[in-house]
């Protein structure tokens, strides 16, 4: 991807407020302590100062800049203020983590100032401040990305050497010496200690009292040298140790004592402690694992039903992958890189729900086989399974059970092990993680823009407004969701400008949460990600948990967008232009308003303007021109970004619908005769791809549209409703063929020998969504099989008594 990154201006600690405003007088001289995000004064602190030329002279002083900007939140990441030197003889750095977490930097012999992250209990971006005077003020800013721990890079991390062998040491052909390696350049030290720690959360289960603990619980060896590589033979847990059960390895300089917290430091993976537990777990593993099992199971019954407040699972994979506003690609089965799923040997891609459950922080998961359909855990333990704990966590994170993986780990993961890897117990397991069916699952609806630009609504609308301006595409009162953007004519190799215009910047806020806009810089198509008007950089972390939504960057120039409603935005690069995706859950129907139309299931009234008036679906181009221009964006209530004089004079001075601008109207394009043959051949019967090789002359602007049109008619196949009869049980004492449960799918019925089956042997999904058909039963009593071998047995009886007879009597006669 063509990313922008621009190191000036990245993590600075901003004021989230997106409202324009004039700038400064340049050169004025200002100090910027204690003012970043201030646009205001004689200068600014403001990231868009960098482009306005209006930033105070010491900004980078006290607005910081560091590199690296990310790292895992169990902390220990050595990071350097980029910048700012220091004298060497200064040992009273102090940084600190969200106004409650302190940590100890220090001055290099090149003078930069460093400091080391802490062990967090959250994800997202972490305010951080700097002092220099030994903690009496603190007037330096910026701000730490904590990341997931496993979205870390592997090269930051420890590797256990076989993980599967340390998470199983102890059972069956798991013994003999376990290995860790890692990078030795990262700690620059001689000598290191391994330590392992241990991860619980105690209190009463959802009381304030339930707490998340990291706690150090002993060496495994201490001054060995840093080679990266470690290799030993576990013993044992004394007993005070062996309650934890889910932990992971820390390296560090030896010159550290045991246990020192936020110090620079490598971890391993959370894991499943096998090999650390008492002699009880490997004098018999499969007794100890069924007893936490059965543990675990009286404990589950004990808490809340989670489950009730869970999305439904997409009946499809297509829907699962094209629903992106509300499910995500579970890291751990990935059809895109090679469905290699661990836990879910039978699927070939599982989706996460991006958002937690609002009362207990609680995860939806669904997986899918290669036929496309739903693999459910009530016909395999490799279905899908719902999560207590969201493995991405969920805000206010800290607290269980909203650790971001850890909670996960306590309360899904390890249990699995006790039931289904470590002992024979795996049907308690899914009896309490059900799969989710798809009956009450409706697909999001979609609205799409591309182009010249060309719209085409929720309700299926489509339209093209060549507006010159800031525009609002869409509105929603029901969560304050708002999604703007900025369309320009395209400038040709020779300098001229096209008649047509396309989209270059959109922007997207939801309530109070962080505004992103995804823009397009300068004139070679680079995309830039801005949050809260400042330049991102993707260098380091291609996922970002951001306040209100997730921000996902992926290949082919794409940015995915997911906010807290389960609404969804995808821009990406389609030839010189942008195109943009937004998905909404049925609940915004009625809710909506701007150029995508209003969601209510009906077309007609798409094209409403500001005041309330409709425009007839039969509208002429000119008219709804003037529809278009009646969506311009206020100055006020602006999303966009203006850190360019020619931003600042055209879009915030100017008007925010340029009225001088002559656009080109449908009726008034004509092929290039010339052309003709091309464009038939290329655009076929799509007209939007033909109205833009008229507008441009350009076959490649009208291949962009063309394949950005298809891209939404594709994704409108993926979404459209299907049927789903639910699960169909197996009769007692017999079993079924067939795990589809999709309108048309036959279910058969067959019974165990000794058992006739009494109903109807097949049952079929009907469009109503219910079986043609309920479970048979299976009766004790003779089965046909049983039976015609009576008969026959009977028959071969009496033919072998007549042979014996006939040769009995012919002996006899010959005597």
């Amino acid at each position: 991807m063509k990313l922008s990154l621009l190191p000036c201006a990245l993590l600075l600690l901003l004021a989230t407020g997106p409202g324009p405003g004039p700038w400064p007088a340049a050169g004025a001289q200002e100090s910027c302590s204690q003012r970043c995000g201030d646009r205001g004064g004689q200068c600014s602190c403001h990231p868009t100062c960098f482009g306005l030329g209006t930033c105070c002279s010491d900004l980078r002083n006290f607005c910081l800049e560091i590199t690296p900007y990310s790292g895992s939140m169990m902390g220990g990441k050595d990071f350097v203020v980029q910048h700012l030197t220091w004298s060497v003889s200064t040992a009273s750095v102090i940084c600190r983590f969200k106004e409650s977490v302190q940590t100890l930097g220090h001055v290099d012999s090149f003078g930069r100032v460093h400091c080391v992250s802490p062990l967090l209990y959250e994800t997202g971006r972490i305010p951080f401040t700097l002092s220099m005077d030994n903690g009496q003020s603190f007037k330096s800013s910026g701000t730490w990305l904590a990341v997931h721990p496993s979205k870390v890079s592997e090269m930051e991390k420890s590797q256990l050497v076989n993980e599967t062998r340390w998470q199983y040491y102890g059972t069956t052909d798991a013994r003999g010496n376990l290995s860790v390696t890692w990078n030795a350049t990262v700690l620059s030290t001689r000598s290191v200690s391994i330590e392992l720690w241990g991860y619980e959360e105690t209190g009463k289960p959802y009381s304030e009292e339930w707490t998340a603990k990291w706690s150090y619980l002993y060496s495994l060896a201490t001054n060995v040298p840093n080679s990266g590589f470690f290799t030993f033979i576990p013993k044992p847990a004394p007993q005070n140790y062996r309650r934890w059960e889910v932990g992971a390895l820390r390296i560090i300089n030896s010159n550290h004592y045991p246990g020192e917290k936020d110090v620079h430091a490598l971890w391993s993976n959370e894991h499943a402690l096998a090999w650390h537990l008492g002699d009880d777990f490997q004098a018999d593993p499969v007794a100890w694992a069924r007893t936490q099992c059965l543990n675990w199971e009286r404990l589950e019954d004990s808490l809340p039903n989670f489950l009730e407040e869970l999305p439904d699972c997409p009946c499809t994979l297509d829907q699962a992958r094209a629903d992106s506003g509300r499910f995500h690609t579970d890291y751990g089965c990935d059809i895109e890189h090679g469905s290699v799923c661990t836990y879910h040997p039978e699927a070939v891609h599982c989706v996460r729900s991006v958002q937690a459950s609002p009362r207990y922080g609680s995860g939806q998961q669904c997986c899918y086989t290669k036929a496309g359909t739903q693999l459910l855990t009530s016909d395999s333990i490799s279905g899908s399974t719902p999560d207590r704990g969201h493995d991405w966590g969920a805000p206010p994170f800290r607290a269980p059970p909203r650790v971001p993986g850890l909670s996960h780990w306590l309360y899904d993961v390890i249990s699995f092990y006790h039931c289904c890897l470590w002992a024979p117990e795996c049907s308690r397991y899914m009896l309490r993680r059900p799969s989710s069916d798809c009956r009450s699952y409706r697909p999001p609806r979609l609205a799409s823009a591309f182009g010249d630009p060309h719209f085409v609504t929720f309700d299926g609308a489509n339209f093209t407004f060549n507006g010159y301006g800031e525009y609002v595409l869409l509105e929603a009162v029901l969560t304050n969701l708002r999604v703007q953007a900025r369309a320009q004519p395209r400038t040709r190799p020779d300098g001229m400008q096209d008649r047509g215009t396309g989209l270059t910047a959109v922007a997207v806020q939801e309530g109070n949460s962080d505004v992103v806009e995804v823009r397009l810089a300068g004139d070679a198509g680079v995309l830039q990600v801005l949050l809260n008007q400042e330049v991102l950089s993707f260098a380091e972390q291609k996922w970002m948990d951001l306040k209100g939504m997730f921000l996902s960057v992926s290949a082919g120039d794409s940015v995915s967008i997911m906010l807290s409603s389960g609404a969804g935005l995808e821009v990406s690069v389609q030839g010189s232009f942008l195109s943009l995706s937004v998905l909404l859950p049925e609940k915004f129907l009625t809710h909506t308003q701007g150029l995508l139309g209003t969601l209510n299931d009906n077309a007609t009234d798409d094209f409403t303007l500001r005041n309330g008036r409709v425009l007839p679906p039969t509208a002429s181009s000119r008219e709804l021109y003037q529809f278009g221009a009646d969506w311009a964006v206020e100055n006020a209530s602006s999303l966009l970004t203006y850190d360019s004089r020619f931003l600042v004079n055209k879009f915030l001075y100017g008007p925010k619908h340029d009225p001088t601008y002559q656009p080109l109207f449908p009726e008034q394009t004509t092929l290039n005769p010339t052309q003709e043959p091309e464009v038939a051949k290329l655009c076929g019967d799509n007209h939007f791809c033909r109205f833009d090789v008229a507008a441009t002359g350009n076959l490649s602007v009208g291949n962009a549209t063309r394949l950005a049109h298809e891209s939404h008619q594709y994704r409108m196949r993926s979404l459209q409703p299907v049927v789903s009869c639910g699960w169909l049980a197996p009769p007692l004492n017999g079993h079924k063929e067939g795990t589809k449960y999709l309108k048309g799918s036959e279910i058969y019925f067959h019974c165990e020998n000794g058992y006739s089956l009494t109903g109807a042997e097949v049952s079929t999904c009907l469009a109503d969504g219910t079986w043609s058909s309920p479970t048979p039963t299976c009766r004790p009593g003779r089965s046909h099989a049983v039976l015609l071998s009576i008969i026959f047995g009977g028959l071969a009886l009496v033919a072998v008594v007549t042979l014996l007879y006939v040769l009995l009597y012919r002996r006899k006669s010959n005597m």
